[in-house]
């Protein structure tokens, strides 16, 4: 097994103490100059669901990148109040700023984030100047009560009423009249307009997408295929007008993943995300930066 260090961290987030492990290569392993910091997505602490972003970081520090894990402010071991995937780019920052610290020599950073874990990267952007040369992106989050019905309208209750069991409940009474009506409560939502953003405002959504557009460092994009939360994402920008084209911009990575779930909940589906990775940080840095190589 290749060798690996993990150190514990606690640095500052505007006057209040986060953790964080960082891991790395072991003695005598060559390093990178890779640094991937893991955004969580909530409600999450640093470990994740089954552990993966604990067995994501050692397989990055195996493979000779630095991987910071974090919690934000309120979660977990973090200091402060509770806080949603909106509200955490001072936290983002000040884990861009402690990975930076603790390595050095450092040449790139990327972040790397499931569900809102993923949307909090995006926005995390949209501050200006983030040091951050690349994007890692599973299952992005977009939800909204409306796009959530014209989700389930369309995957899953589509499907229901194909079903002989379902009529055959539906005739018996019970749970057949529960589920039709559920169905029909879920049309009526689907049906509904958006709601708008607050004057003066976007909504979250286009803010993503406005940051996924202007950023011009590398992303990978992982979409999960038995997951409600990958086809939202995918329905809602096959229908916004701000996501038009962003799907087939310069310099990002798509991998559709068949029948795996939304948290690559099985060892061979983490695996697989963890070799997709991977694959792609060798890939998107094989060349210096253009200041690196002058």
């Amino acid at each position: 097994m290749t060798p690996i260090r993990e150190d514990a961290l606690l640095f500052d987030c505007e006057g209040q103490a986060l953790p964080g492990i960082l891991s790395g290569p072991g003695v005598g392993q060559a390093a990178s100059g890779i640094g991937v910091i893991v955004v969580v997505g909530g409600p999450q602490y640093r470990a994740g669901s089954h552990r993966q972003f604990v067995l994501l970081a050692r397989a990055l520090a195996a493979s000779g990148h630095h991987c910071l894990r974090f919690d934000y402010r309120g979660m977990g071991d973090g200091q402060g109040p509770v806080r949603d995937f909106e509200s955490t780019r001072e936290d983002i920052g000040a884990a861009i700023a402690a990975l930076r610290r603790q390595v050095p020599e450092l040449r790139r950073v990327v972040l790397w984030g499931l569900c809102d874990g993923a949307s909090a990267s995006l926005l995390h952007l949209l501050q200006g100047q983030t040091g951050v040369d690349g994007l890692c992106l599973l299952n992005p989050w977009v939800r909204s009560d409306d796009s959530l019905a014209k989700t389930q309208v369309k995957h899953y209750y589509t499907q229901r009423l194909r079903q002989k069991e379902f009529w055959l409940k539906l005739l018996r009474g019970g749970t057949g009249l529960a589920a039709l009506r559920e169905f029909l409560a879920k049309l009526r939502t689907a049906a509904t307009r958006p709601t708008k953003a607050t004057a003066g405002s976007a909504a979250y959504q286009d803010r993503m997408a406005a940051a996924w557009r202007a950023f011009p460092g590398p992303i990978l994009l992982l979409l999960s295929g038995d997951d409600y939360v990958a086809k939202e994402f995918q329905d809602h920008v096959a229908a916004h007008a701000a996501w038009a084209g962003l799907l087939d911009r310069p310099g990002l990575t798509r991998h559709d993943l068949p029948g795996v779930d939304h948290t690559f909940s099985s060892a061979d589906w983490r695996a697989k995300a963890e070799t997709l990775c991977l694959a792609w940080l060798d890939r998107a840095f094989a060349q210096p930066n253009p200041s690196e190589a002058r």
